[in-house]
């Protein structure tokens, strides 16, 4: 995930903050940066998860899918 500055501009009613406004990009940043850590957290608990089950280096699972494919 990138660092990236947000440049809000503020709406006020009476004195108050009502809303922020952001610039297209900035949102789509933002909107990016929040899937990116909705999958983090998504990969972090499948990490936890799985940690006691088998694991095999993509050299081994290609091996073992050409010894599959082999006639």
């Amino acid at each position: 995930m990138t660092a990236f500055e947000l440049h809000p501009e503020f709406l006020s009613t009476n004195g108050k903050r009502q809303f922020a406004v952001l610039s297209y990009e900035e949102y789509e940043a933002l909107q990016q940066w929040m899937e990116d850590a909705q999958d983090l957290f998504a990969l972090e608990d499948a990490i936890k998860e799985n940690r006691d089950e088998p694991s095999f280096t993509l050299e081994q699972v290609k091996t073992e899918l050409n010894n599959l494919w082999q006639f």
